[in-house]
């Protein structure tokens, strides 16, 4: 009896020996790299309190990795605050979050976790997590050379996000670089002109590589009345940053709706709409942004040519789906 178990114990081990070499098979096959690694982990519920989300339940790859609701869903459904942006073309923001209150994206990854409306776990906790999974701990030591920590798991997830960039697919890209000149169409170039304009303004704050200048203005929605969030004022508690919130870039943007902060507009034709007159839907605004203070009243002509122009700056391919 005794040899019966102690085969039967031997046979355990090499069963749980050769799952663990099949287990580290399998990582290290698409696992080599600090990009995977930080994919990985994004994708991950290991990071939630309750282990029912992870970082791409609200930043999807299906759109654009934004999210497609006003705000989103976190723990024990708990309900965000404002309208979770996008994290694709992070590699050359110099802030993170509508209110810039993070430098790095090194910071940025680690204030979700935490966020008692969002994952509701602590970092040290999550930092324990990660460091008792025994598949994270071969990869960290084999990739970082060392065990995971606090660093290099921020690191890693911010490592994912700096590889999301647009890969000049998109048929604006095709069209601005010569590649292909039917790649916009007629409507396209018309809403581009207008887009570019000086009259209309576009492009004075949607300039740059990814369409921002990555500054913080206040577009009208902010009337302490019905609109509350101060934005960048929170953060600096400067009076002229009442209401201003980081201007997004605008690369995949038909994927991200609904749109603003508070994700007001289900479409882009409502956006453009508001552009066009906000005064119809914010009545007594405070702070704008003195590119606001006049309406542009578009026809309905120029509205549909300039949503047709930003839905040119939707890029073929998205990663991680099958676009």
């Amino acid at each position: 009896m005794k040899w019966l178990i102690l085969i039967s114990f031997f046979c355990f081990s090499l069963g749980t020996i050769s799952d663990f070499r099949k287990v580290s098979i399998v990582t290290e096959s698409y696992v080599t790299t600090k990009v995977d690694l930080g994919q990985k982990l994004f994708f991950d519920p290991i990071l939630s309190l309750d282990q029912s989300i992870s970082c791409a339940s609200c930043h999807n790859p299906d759109f654009a990795f934004a999210d497609n609701r006003a705000f989103s869903i976190g723990v024990n459904d708990s309900i965000g605050i404002r309208n979770t942006p996008s994290v694709m073309n992070m590699l050359s923001r110099p802030y993170f979050f509508y209110d810039g209150r993070s430098a790095t994206l090194e910071e940025q990854a680690i204030i979700p976790i935490e966020n008692p409306i969002e994952m509701n776990l602590s970092y040290d906790v999550a930092v324990k997590r990660v460091q008792n999974n025994i598949e994270y701990d071969s990869l960290f030591r084999i990739i970082y050379n060392t065990k995971p920590d606090s660093i290099n798991i921020a690191q890693a997830l911010s490592e994912f996000q700096r590889s999301l960039e647009s890969d000049g697919s998109a048929p604006h890209d095709l069209w601005i670089n010569g590649i292909q000149d039917s790649a916009l169409t007629t409507s396209q170039i018309r809403g581009r002109e207008l887009f570019i304009s000086d009259q209309n303004k576009c492009f004075d704050c949607h300039f740059g590589p990814d369409f921002t200048g990555d500054e913080f203005r206040n577009i009208g929605l902010y009337d302490e009345i019905t609109l509350m969030d101060k934005g960048r004022f929170d953060i600096t508690k400067d009076s002229t940053d009442l209401g201003r919130f980081k201007v997004p870039g605008l690369r995949n943007i038909a994927l991200t709706a609904p749109y603003m902060h508070n994700g007001m507009f289900q479409t882009l034709n409502e956006v453009i709409d508001y552009y066009s007159n906000p005064y119809d839907f914010v009545q007594h605004p405070i702070n704008t942004d003195t590119l606001m203070i006049e309406p542009l009243n578009f026809t309905i002509q120029q509205k549909e040519d300039l949503v047709n122009f930003l839905h040119s700056l939707t890029d073929k391919k998205i990663p991680l789906t099958s676009r």
